[in-house]
């Protein structure tokens, strides 16, 4: 496999090019790309998602692009700029990526395409599967417009699999760095009511999955990036606390302080999406970490 990977520099990015042999790497900055990851042997090209198309040239002889690239809607407070730039990183950055690859004389053959389980919007206790329809609110209108603009590529005759990823649990980086801190202090505590369902998934999981599916030609249509079996963020809480050996009866953090310490991203906290990845169980996928507490137990090194 000969892979193209945007948004290499990030989390999963890293994670992912850890499994591929001298990728090419599309980066806002290639020289601090190469220096960043000069480990993975990448041949990075500069491209700014939001203001341009890739070079033609950074295309020669790739087989499968994995478009990871977006601003990360964890960090920051979310106000208006906020949300235009993850809005426009993923939906302006793709169509630019697709735009790019309408002109090139040999096109790769597969796009696997990240997108989010916030493509459900807030569900409650409704099951979730890749067949269940959008929800309404920001970041679902996000996701309809990034997977609108991937899956233009298969008019160029490319196969795209949009990834909706959830919460992903993996060592020094995204979710679980923000998380550990109130935990060790003993103030670890459920968001809101705590019922509201949290989709996670293992790195390794999730990067295994976007593997699977570069290589198994048959999958043409999105899959859940998701552990099999979700829980609540108070069945999270509580057993965040028992694999850290730390307490968790510190009452519930409501709403109101949410919105008021982190802006509008308080309200994404206590969004329930119980999704379910149906489409790559029965693809024939594995997962190594099905159950929440063996996942975090690894992570952890517990």
């Amino acid at each position: 496999m000969k892979a193209l990977v945007t948004g290499a520099t990030g989390f999963v990015g890293q994670r992912l090019l850890a499994k591929l042999h001298q990728p090419v790497v599309l980066s806002r900055s290639a020289a601090k790309a190469v220096k960043q990851l000069e480990k993975f042997q990448v041949t990075a090209f500069d491209w700014d998602p939001s203001t341009s198309l890739p070079p033609p040239a950074a295309f020669a002889g790739v087989d499968t692009i994995f478009h990871l690239a977006g601003d990360p809607v964890a960090e920051g407070r979310w106000n208006e700029k906020k949300k235009a730039r993850i809005r426009d990183s993923r939906v302006i950055g793709t169509r630019n990526l697709v735009a790019a690859l309408r002109d090139l004389p040999a096109k790769p053959k597969t796009l696997i395409s990240a997108s989010a389980v916030g493509y459900y919007g807030s569900r409650g206790d409704e099951e979730l599967d890749e067949r269940s329809p959008p929800g309404h609110n920001f970041l679902a209108e996000v996701c309809i417009g990034w997977e609108k603009e991937a899956v233009a590529a298969r008019d160029l005759g490319i196969r795209v699999v949009p990834i909706r990823v959830g919460i992903v649990l993996g060592e020094n980086g995204g979710a679980m760095a923000k998380m550990l801190t109130p935990f060790y202090l003993g103030l670890g505590s459920p968001l809101g009511t705590g019922n509201q369902y949290m989709p996670w998934v293992h790195i390794d999981d999730l990067v295994e999955e976007m593997l699977f599916a570069a290589r198994e030609l048959t999958i043409n249509a999105p899959l859940n990036g998701v552990a099999p079996h979700p829980v609540t963020n108070r069945e999270f809480t509580k057993t965040l606390a028992r694999v850290l050996n730390r307490p968790s009866f510190m009452p519930p953090v409501p709403p109101l302080a949410l919105k008021v310490l982190i802006g509008d991203f308080g309200e994404v906290l206590l969004d329930s999406q119980r999704a379910l990845p149906r489409a790559p169980l029965a693809a024939g996928f594995a997962f190594r970490f099905p159950e929440l507490e063996g996942a975090l137990r690894d992570v952890l090194h517990r």
